[in-house]
């Protein structure tokens, strides 16, 4: 049952619900001792005597714990209180991305410093030995300074070569889960439509799952459209799995940098795919250069004349000369 305001776990005193999802409820809070608002993550109550909901709640605050970078939302502790469990998290203002990109489309300086903030910290986790495995729109907030915070590690894990088939399965299913209870009429609003392939597949994901995920959300700024989407969840994933991209529904003005970043990150075959966040990084750190701007380059350049228009002016002048 939802917490309503008034609320108290422990120190925190509920005011707002803030978002629910298939692994907690959201809840934005007052911490009384040391007098500031946090958001709570709380398990509901039918879910504490689940044995793989708590040991993914668990393994969310120790993922949290060990990653420290300011484009990663932070965890302050724990809390257990009177039969309820929740993760005390930084309150993050501001709208999702999902939230942004509802209000029409986002202009392109928005859209790379959004991606590199969002690029960086996939890099951070990754060195960590982290993959978040459900990035998604939903999942990224903006702050009203244009800071980016990276939300929701609940189905995040430790990097591992090769992981059970048996795991990454039930990951899957967990996934599409949540999706499904959360759908309603008309397209799938869901997490599916970020899944890698071999993620919609069942198959074990690497750090390449990530940066499948980190394109889509890319081109759904660029695009303003969803990459993947349909009526059913079963749609979703067959277009994941063989739908072709196309980047010539991207804006003209998108450089070329970029555009190497969306076909890498969204190469189906995982072997071709980007491996490292740093090589996005880099890469969108170059489309911001002026030099890779297409409308830049198509404007005429402001360069020395060339030797025969240069020869053609000093024959004019001398002329003007001659005449006078």
């Amino acid at each position: 049952m939802p917490l309503t305001p008034g609320t108290s776990i422990g120190a925190y005193d509920i005011t707002a619900p803030l978002g629910a999802g298939g692994m907690g409820e959201v809840y934005r809070a007052r911490d009384t001792k040391l007098d500031r608002h946090v958001a709570l993550k709380v398990l509901p109550e039918a879910f504490t005597a689940d044995p793989d909901r708590l040991a993914r709640f668990d393994r969310e605050a120790k993922v949290l714990a060990s990653l420290n970078h300011p484009n990663i939302a932070q965890i302050y502790g724990v809390e257990e209180s009177r039969g309820s469990r929740a993760l005390v998290l930084e309150l993050v203002e501001g709208p999702t991305l999902a939230d942004r990109l509802d209000r029409g489309p986002i202009p392109l300086d928005e859209v790379l410093s959004i991606a590199r903030q969002i690029a960086l910290a996939l890099q951070s986790a990754h060195e960590a030995g982290v993959l978040h495995r459900d990035l998604k729109p939903a999942n990224v907030k903006v702050r009203p300074d244009g800071a980016v915070k990276v939300l929701d590690f609940g189905l995040a894990k430790a990097l591992d070569p090769a992981p059970p088939a048996a795991e990454a399965d039930s990951d899957m299913t967990a996934t599409l889960t949540a999706s499904v209870t959360r759908m309603g009429a008309g397209l799938v609003m869901g997490t599916p439509a970020y899944m890698s392939p071999e993620q919609a597949e069942g198959q074990a994901t690497d750090a390449r799952g990530d940066l499948w995920s980190f394109g889509v959300v890319l081109y759904e700024m660029l695009a303003g459209e969803r990459l993947f989407a349909g009526e059913t969840v079963a749609q979703v994933l067959a277009r994941v799995i063989d739908r072709d991209l196309d980047l010539s529904v991207l804006p003209a003005a998108t450089p070329a940098p970029m555009r190497r970043v969306l076909r890498r990150c969204l190469e189906r075959d995982g072997r071709r795919r980007m491996r490292d966040a740093g090589e996005a990084v880099s890469d969108l750190e170059a489309a911001a250069s002026p030099e890779n701007r297409p409308e830049d380059a198509a404007r005429p350049a402001a360069a020395e004349p060339s030797p025969l228009r240069a020869s053609r002016v000093r024959l004019a002048w001398a002329a003007c000369g001659l005449a006078l």
